[in-house]
Formats: C-alpha cells, structure tokens, sequence
C-alpha cells in the first residue's frame, strides 16, 4: 500500500494576510495611496537618517580658519 502524496502549502505571512484583507476592504486606487503614502514615509525616514550621519561628519571634521 502506497502512502497519498503530502501536498507542502505554504503558511502565508502576516504582511501577505495584511494585503489580501487590504484588497478585500478597499478599492484599487485606495491601495496604491497607502502603498504610495508608505513609501514617501520610508524615503523621509531614509533623507532624516542622511542629514544625522552628514551632520555629524561635520560636527567631527575640523574646524578651516582662513
């Protein structure tokens, strides 16, 4: 007697589950705002983390007396 074949499903992650009740509650365009809006907020958060590092490049460099 053969044993049935194992079908392996993958668990969808959390994010995937996020998305899918995303797509469920609000309309295509709805989406791609968020989606957009989310991106804007990691591209500021990125220009923020710049201007602390190049400022403190600065703050480290020595003073240049004309």
């Amino acid at each position: 007697m053969q044993a049935a074949p194992v079908r392996a499903t993958a668990i969808p992650s959390f994010t995937d589950a996020l998305r899918a009740v995303e797509s469920l509650l609000m309309s295509s365009g709805q989406r791609t705002a968020r989606r957009n809006a989310w991106t804007s907020v990691l591209e500021d958060r990125r220009r923020a983390k710049d201007r602390v590092e190049a400022q403190r490049v600065l703050d480290q460099a020595p003073a240049v007396r004309p």
